[in-house]
């Protein structure tokens, strides 16, 4: 699809086992803000737009809307098809959609928009949003504020390049945009627990543009990850650690 970033399209394709191993759930929580911000319901639709895997979509589903999952890379909406038979699973970018005029009454963007916080994708979510529709952006992030933390974002950051990230905030700059009201944000905390290696290793190896790496250096990548967990008391020989995060989730209406 054009317009996918490289970092997306090559590391995605290469490692999404990671990303389902890795990445942290959503919290509970979220459930009552799809329902009573976004109006998800039954009779209602959504798009879940660069659904990835389809490590948001059942949250979608659990609300009863019908559920479109729309994801360039193809390895990733395999993936999805496999893990949801009863979505409907659809090739296609934030830059082209492909759903008529005014047919959903909402988008979501779940650790996404990102990639493609731009006022020609927003004007596309607008062509597909039904009046009064809602753009729903959602991320969850490692609470950097925990020391241990701090120091894995710092082995990740190493080697981001120009990739898109939450973090930085450019995929603000999208806004304001004329068909949109002004954002609203929330925000929730969830703890991501596993072993080290699943919520760790593999998290740091599902970042895009880590598993775009040729694999000498995403090895090494891991052994730095690994030998931070044997120095930090909080991890060092724990079978089962937990990573904390925080969800961001914002709304805009269609004007």
């Amino acid at each position: 699809m054009t317009n996918v970033h490289q970092a997306a399209s090559v590391g995605y394709t290469a490692n999404a086992d990671s990303y389902v191993r890795g990445r942290p759930d959503y919290p509970p929580e979220l459930a009552g803000w799809l329902a009573e911000t976004l109006g998800l319901r039954p009779g209602a639709s959504v798009v879940d737009l660069g659904a990835g895997t389809g490590k948001f979509t059942p949250r979608l589903v659990a609300t009863g809307a019908r559920v479109i999952a729309v994801e360039p890379v193809a390895s990733m909406r395999a993936k999805l098809a496999a893990a949801q038979p009863g979505v409907e699973v659809l090739e296609g970018a934030a830059q082209a959609i492909p759903l008529d005029d005014a047919s959903v009454d909402a988008v979501v963007c779940a650790q996404s928009f990102h990639w493609f916080a731009n006022g020609e994708a927003l004007s596309e979510i607008h062509r597909v949003l039904k009046p009064g529709g809602k753009l729903g952006l959602v991320w969850n992030l490692r609470d950097f504020r925990v020391p241990w933390v701090a120091k894995l974002d710092a082995i990740v950051n190493r080697y981001e390049g120009d990739a898109p990230r939450f973090y930085t905030g450019e995929w603000r700059h999208a806004f304001p945009h004329k068909g949109f009201d002004a954002l609203a944000e929330t925000h929730f905390s969830i703890g991501h627990t596993g072993s080290p290696d699943d919520v760790i290793v593999h998290r740091v190896r599902s970042t895009s543009f880590i598993a775009a790496l040729p694999e000498a250096e995403r090895v090494l990548i891991d052994d730095e990850a690994r030998a931070l967990i044997e120095a930090e008391p909080e991890l060092r020989g724990k079978d089962v650690v937990t990573v904390p995060y925080t969800t961001a989730a914002f709304v805009a209406v269609r004007k």
